[in-house]
């Protein structure tokens, strides 16, 4: 077996075999590209980790980046993997009492956001150094919330050794996948599914990134460049497919596409199968946490429509009742999942763990059920858990943000079907004083990040709470029709 080696000594070495080949390229809206060799990324990240040194960054601190999906982006966290230091992206556009939340929380040694583009560009005049090989204690982390809306971190805790095997493609489970391949990044770097490319990256792959996600873009950068493969969440794909004349783009070069983050709604998913074929659609199913992974084909979601798959990479699904024992295939429960090959995680911050049975099962609060062949299917999230265009919005986090408004006595916050969003967030209100949708949308603007805004507002004369004060979010989602 070979020695490990650190994503430092995985990036010299990937500028010393191929110094001159183009693996990243970045997509501004408007269509202006970078474009950087690995031999210039691995400078350019050796320069900006002594300008981070000189910060006082080291081994084992935190770097947190509120940056978008950029070449400063990229190479900061290269540049932090060189230090040893651990890399933590989080949202670029949260507002500033939230983002201090968040800082709070992830505690970093050094900070960079957009006003350090110009410190970041004058580390291009520096000498390029010789740098020791450090590992990181953990790969990276993730910003998350808890169930309440506290801010969280998930630190991948094992040491940032690369790991060939973790930058394998998942289509790789069900056949070979040529390398390298041309992963085109739609996502937001901030988010485990964008940010995981760039183990794809250390290993020999290349990277188109767009800075933010427009559909007419990512078919054009699918034509320009070639890609073989992206991973999307079911808007994203639904945006996609919705361009006129999309039939008669070239998508003949994508090898296989990944579609994660929710459920794929049924004619959703035909429809993709029909322009990429079956054979090269799959659906996912996991978390960040890794507890484990659920996959399946678009040949085998025909036979299994709805599910998100069986288990991969070593995973274990037991679905379990309130009281943790089994329930026969067919009937719903919470799904556990325990992964060999994963799972390795901590977090940091106030919120608990994820409920685990002691032999290591654990679960996000999914609802679900396996068929008879094994088969996964998903009947819906945790019960207060939104998840609108793929992103995670905790009702409780809309709630605090709004009560603070004069005009609201009460609220709740659930989410409805949607066929845009999949599910919308939609605020319920209790008010105090005269008040108008739009002026509930304008304030929650000022206090959320744009993905946690109410899209629908209504008013009612008082919430149906208990004596206890509790509320049943599902009871109100019901009576809207789901």
């Amino acid at each position: 077996m070979d020695e490990p080696r650190s994503f430092g000594a995985q990036l010299a070495d990937l500028a010393a075999r191929r110094p001159d080949d183009v693996v990243l390229r970045f997509a501004a809206p408007g269509g202006a590209e970078t474009a950087l060799t690995a031999g210039g990324a691995h400078r350019r990240a050796s320069q900006i980790a002594v300008a981070l040194d000189a910060r006082g960054l080291r081994r084992g601190d935190r770097l947190s980046l509120a940056l978008r999906n950029t070449p400063e982006f990229v190479l900061s966290v290269l540049a932090a993997w060189r230090l040893g230091a651990v890399p933590v992206p989080m949202r670029w556009d949260l507002p500033d009492w939230e983002l201090s939340r968040v800082r709070a929380v992830v505690r970093a040694k050094v900070h960079l956001a957009a006003e350090d583009a110009g410190w970041l560009a004058a580390t291009a005049a520096d000498p390029v150094p010789e740098l020791r090989d450090l590992v990181p204690p953990q790969c990276h982390g993730i910003c998350s919330s808890g169930s309440t809306g506290t801010p969280k971190v998930i630190l991948a805790d094992r040491p940032g050794y690369f790991d060939a095997r973790r930058a394998a493609p998942f289509a790789a489970a069900w056949g070979p996948v040529p390398r390298p391949e041309t992963i085109l990044v739609p996502a937001p770097m901030y988010h485990t599914n964008g940010f995981f490319t760039l183990q794809s990256l250390l290993a020999g792959d290349r990277l188109v990134v767009l800075e933010r996600f427009d559909a007419a873009q990512a078919v054009d950068l699918i034509e320009r460049h070639a890609v073989t493969t992206f991973t999307a969440t079911p808007t994203m794909l639904r945006r996609l497919a919705a361009l006129p004349g999309i039939e008669e783009r070239d998508l003949s070069g994508l090898r296989w596409i990944l579609q994660g983050a929710a459920p794929l709604p049924p004619a959703l998913a035909r429809r993709w199968c029909g322009l990429v074929g079956p054979e090269r659609m799959f659906t996912a199913y996991g978390m960040t946490e890794g507890f484990g992974f659920t996959g399946l084909r678009g040949d085998e979601w025909a036979g299994h429509e709805g599910s998100v798959g069986r288990p991969v990479r070593g995973t274990e699904i037991r679905i379990l009742d309130d009281d943790g024992e089994p329930v026969p295939a067919g009937e719903p429960g919470l799904v556990h999942l325990r992964c060999t090959t994963s799972g390795q995680h901590r977090y940091v911050g106030s919120a608990p763990d994820a409920p685990a049975t002691s032999d290591g099962f654990a679960t996000a609060g999914d609802i679900g059920y396996l068929d008879e062949d094994g088969y996964l299917y998903l009947l819906d999230r945790a019960v207060d858990l939104i998840v609108t265009g793929g992103a995670n919005v905790y009702p409780a986090e809309v709630e605090h943000a709004l009560l603070d408004h004069p005009g609201i006595a009460d609220v709740a916050v659930i989410g409805l079907r949607d066929p845009e969003w999949g599910r919308r967030v939609h605020a319920v209100i209790e008010p105090a004083a005269p008040l108008t949708a739009a002026d509930v949308i304008t304030y929650a603007r000022a206090r959320l990040a744009p993905y946690k805004v109410p899209k629908t507002v209504e008013f009612v004369a008082a919430l149906p709470r208990s004596a206890a004060t509790k509320l049943s979010r599902t009871a109100l989602v019901a009576e809207r029709g789901g």
